[in-house]
């Protein structure tokens, strides 16, 4: 049955990018003063359509994925591949948008819950429409944490989306480890301090983007969830997604949350990356990527979460 519901999204996937007008319209929505976000919803809605909401990666990303300096269009591409599969999508800029345009932002006061709670917010404000069939929540990166805190006892599903099964600390000294592993012992002192509850003097102007003073207590609120503890409380059907040519959270992560939760389905999509593009070369082009909102994303991921998702 999944097989032939596989085959059958993918040939209205294949009739929907074939024809000039779009099937789906788009709306603004703000649930709050500081959330706000663009609904994908199909021409041919009904009491048997159903919701996904996105919820974008670490950093200043707004709803289409997207930070200064790094347009790539990823969760705007998702969107419109499972709206245009029949599925509605909410996909919401990060509070810390309107707080920016408001004048308003003291990074200092920020804390990963904030986001916990946003994510809450846009479930309930959904739910209380009463509109959809499911709803399921979609995180991407640090939003796949994020989510997974907030769908437990809220959503129907949930998807991770190259989402860390380990805790913040442990990726961070990992990428450092690789990436410049000449800070690596300074690194782990100051993870120390963090995992401590405690802030530090940051002497090392290098590490100013990680361990800048305004941003250690939301390090410290970060830290404390473990991915592994928090998937195994979810009750409800979840999917985990990885790429193989994803250079900042491995395929090691996806499964040690399929460990942690054994009957999560879990794919890995050959070539994939942490944007969810297409790589068929080395590093270089994988970067490049990040910076290229015309690179499709992969067509197999859009499926996969397509067909999890009518499943429900």
């Amino acid at each position: 049955m999944k097989k032939l519901l596989y085959v059958l999204i993918l040939i209205a996937s294949s009739a929907a990018f074939s024809q000039n007008n779009p099937l789906f319209k788009t709306e603004n929505i703000a649930i709050n003063s500081l959330l706000n976000g663009t609904l994908y919803t199909p021409l041919k809605q009904n009491n048997a359509t159903k919701l996904v909401i996105l919820i974008a990666g670490s950093g200043p990303t707004n709803r289409d994925g997207n930070q200064i300096g790094l347009t790539n269009n990823s969760l705007k591409l998702l969107a419109e591949s499972l709206v245009n599969n029949g599925i509605a999508v909410y996909s919401y800029d990060k509070r810390i948008f309107a707080q920016m345009a408001s004048g308003k932002l003291d990074e200092a006061s920020l804390t990963f819950d904030n986001f916990i709670d946003d994510a809450k917010a846009v479930i309930l404000y959904f739910k209380n429409q009463k509109k959809y069939h499911s709803i399921t929540v979609a995180g991407h990166s640090e939003g796949a944490l994020i989510g997974m805190v907030a769908a437990n006892g809220n959503a129907d599903a949930y998807i991770s989306i190259a989402g860390a099964g380990r805790p913040i600390d442990e990726v961070l000294l990992e990428q450092i480890g690789k990436q410049a592993p000449f800070l690596k012992e300074e690194v782990e002192k100051n993870v120390a301090s963090l995992k401590n509850g405690n802030t530090f003097e940051l002497k090392n102007q290098m590490l100013a983007s990680l361990f800048r003073a305004s941003v250690q207590p939301y390090m410290i609120s970060w830290i404390k969830y473990h991915p592994q503890n928090e998937i195994k409380k979810l009750q409800i059907p979840s999917l985990l997604i990885n790429g193989d040519k994803d250079i900042q959270v491995s395929v090691q992560d996806a499964q040690l949350l399929q460990q942690a939760k054994p009957n999560a389905q879990l794919h890995i999509i050959p070539d994939m990356n942490h944007i969810f593009k297409v790589i068929q070369g080395d590093d270089i082009e994988n970067k490049a990527s990040y910076t290229n909102p015309e690179l499709p994303i992969s067509t197999e991921l859009s499926l996969i979460i397509s067909t999890f998702i009518q499943s429900l």
